[in-house]
C-alpha cells in the first residue's frame, strides 16, 4: 500500500522537486496544492499520511493550514512538515506550536527531505 503524501506549496519548482525527490525514494502517492485553501480541501478529501506544507502561501499561510488541519478530528493524525524559507528559531516554534512534527529551511536538499519524511513518518502518534 502506497503511502499518501501532499505537498503544498506556490512555487512550481519545489511542488516538483518535492514531488521528484520522494518518487525517487519510495512508493508515494502524491496529491499538491498550490495555496492555503486549496491544501486544506485537498487534505480533507485525501487524508494523506503526510503533508509537506510552504508557510508562505496565497489565501492561507502554513500556520493557519497547519492548525485547522490539527484542530479537526477527522485530520489531526496527518503529519505535518514545514517546508519554508523562514529560518529563524521563532517560526520553528511556531511551526511546533501550529502541530508541525517536522521543519526544513529552503533552499533543502532532496536527500534531507527524503530522511525527514522517513522519520516524521515513522513517528508514533501521541
Amino acid at each position: 500500500m502506497s503511502i499518501k503524501v501532499m505537498v503544498a506549496d506556490d512555487e512550481e519548482g519545489v511542488l516538483a522537486l518535492v514531488n521528484a525527490s520522494l518518487r525517487a525514494d519510495g512508493d508515494y502517492e502524491m496529491f499538491l496544492a498550490r495555496d492555503g485553501d486549496e491544501a486544506v480541501s485537498v487534505a480533507q478529501k485525501e487524508r494523506p499520511d503526510l503533508l509537506i506544507l510552504d508557510v508562505l502561501m496565497p489565501k492561507k499561510d502554513g500556520y493557519e493550514v497547519c492548525l485547522l488541519l490539527k484542530d479537526d478530528p477527522a485530520t489531526s493524525s496527518i503529519k505535518v512538515i514545514m517546508l519554508t524559507a523562514l529560518a529563524q528559531e521563532t517560526d520553528r516554534q511556531k511551526a511546533r506550536d501550529a502541530g508541525a512534527e517536522g521543519y526544513i529551511t529552503k533552499p533543502f536538499s532532496p536527500t534531507a527531505l527524503r530522511e525527514q519524511v522517513r522519520h516524521v513518518l515513522e513517528m508514533r502518534p501521541d
